[in-house]
């Protein structure tokens, strides 16, 4: 039932959503993955360190949490990049299909002159460094105006920091790419994807259901992490659902892939401003329209990963309901899969336990006669509801403790706080 999937589908969607925040960011890290690995090549870099470092570029910004985060980061000169530097690290470091990916992500904002007594020791901060200076030349490029009457404050701007930022013979590298028009025209370029898959830069192998599971929950801590409202949310919606799943005698295959469609259900909210999702009181009809659209963003995000087409319905259909009254497709009956179905009443139980900006969780008996009371309207798929409420004790239980161990995790992030770059 899953098809083979493509790590770097995987990783261009996945990037993609990350730069969904604005559109004054979108696509900043492919363009900084196709500047970085010109660098790279320039440089004579073999085509295993260039992978690596456009496989870092693609998702350098990873533990960025907060709209505030990523504006400064639009900064030429940034007061503290290092927080977001660890936290992508602490993230990343335990995923084999990331190989030294996690350390360049570490380093991606560290002054050559902090790092320089390292370089012979391991050239990954040499990476990083390609990496540093090609997030800045992104930075610096006015997306509306003509880029080649650009290029000449761009250098300047780079070459003063040669040796105290960015290592000199990576400077060297980039004055040389950047003598071709081209060089800016790729940097600048709407054809982002053409270009990305020109490249060849990204591995073509396959990821198993366990490496595509393990990929899931890292980009769910991606998008509950945004708020500390929602920073368990994925965790306890992945577990309800696959555990309903089971229940209704999905196989221990499918039950994996609804972990995963849980991990991913709200992907689309990475395009919803934080100040929406904090907010403390009623929404107006504007801000709870600008909500909606996280589940259309979540489909069309995972829409672009081929072999996810069954994941994705059963993740992006949650805020349908049975009698068509749901959004953004308005699906209803047999119209939803039955993992959709059941994705709609993991995603309910679940919010309505948590506390949100507007008011208290409610208790697990209280949210068990929410979901009772919307199956008997035709919301909810009855059947399912029936399950939940014969196994209510265990499912609840499994909910509160897998949560717990999450907010234990994302609670061990924000005290990754340092000042200058690890050693």
């Amino acid at each position: 039932m899953l098809t083979a999937i493509k790590l770097s589908d995987l990783i261009i969607s996945f990037s993609k959503a990350l730069d969904f925040v604005s559109p004054k960011v979108a696509n900043h890290h492919l363009r900084v993955a196709i500047i970085a690995s010109a660098v790279a090549r320039e440089m004579g870099m073999s085509h295993r360190k260039v992978q690596d470092i456009f496989m870092a570029a693609t998702i350098h910004d990873i533990g960025i949490f907060s709209a505030k985060e990523k504006a400064d980061t639009f900064e030429f000169e940034i007061a503290n990049p290092y927080v977001h530097a660890e936290r992508g690290y602490l993230l990343l470091k335990s995923f084999a299909s990331f190989g030294d990916v996690s350390k360049i992500v570490r380093y991606h904002h560290t002054p050559s002159e902090n790092i320089g007594h390292l370089m012979s020791a391991d050239d990954t901060f040499a990476s990083a460094n390609i990496l540093h200076m090609s997030d800045r030349i992104e930075v610096l490029i006015d997306k509306d105006s003509e880029i080649l009457s650009q290029r000449e404050d761009i250098i300047s701007k780079i070459k003063s920091r040669s040796g105290s930022v960015f290592m000199p013979e990576i400077v060297d590298a980039f004055m040389s790419a950047s003598e071709r028009e081209s060089f800016w025209f790729d940097a600048a370029s709407p054809e982002v994807d053409q270009i990305v898959f020109d490249r060849k830069a990204l591995p073509e192998t396959a990821v198993d259901i366990d490496g595509l599971l393990g990929i899931a929950r890292l980009f769910s801590n991606i998008i509950d992490y945004r708020s500390p409202f929602t920073a368990v949310h994925s965790a306890g919606v992945s577990e309800v659902a696959s555990l309903l799943a089971q229940m209704a005698g999905f196989s221990d295959t499918e039950c994996k892939m609804m972990r995963i469609a849980g991990y991913l259900h709200d992907i689309g909210k990475l395009a919803i401003p934080q100040e929406i999702l904090e907010k403390p009181g009623k929404l107006s009809e504007l801000e709870y329209n600008i909500i909606k659209s996280h589940i259309y963003h979540s489909y069309r995000i995972l829409e672009g990963i081929k072999g996810l087409e069954t994941i994705n319905k059963w993740a992006s259909f949650h805020h349908e309901k049975c009698d068509g009254s749901g959004y953004p497709f308005h699906l209803k009956g047999n119209e939803l899969l039955l993992g959709s179905r059941i994705m709609a009443v993991a995603d309910v139980f679940t919010a309505i336990t948590e506390d949100r900006p507007y008011r208290k969780g409610m208790s697990g008996q209280d949210a068990l006669k929410i979901i009772i009371g919307l199956a008997k309207n035709g919301v909810l798929d009855h059947s399912i509801v029936d399950i939940a409420a014969t196994y209510f004790n265990h499912i609840n239980g499994v909910r509160m403790k897998v949560q717990e161990e999450a907010g234990e995790e994302y609670k061990s992030l924000l005290i990754a706080n340092p000042e200058v770059p690890a050693e």
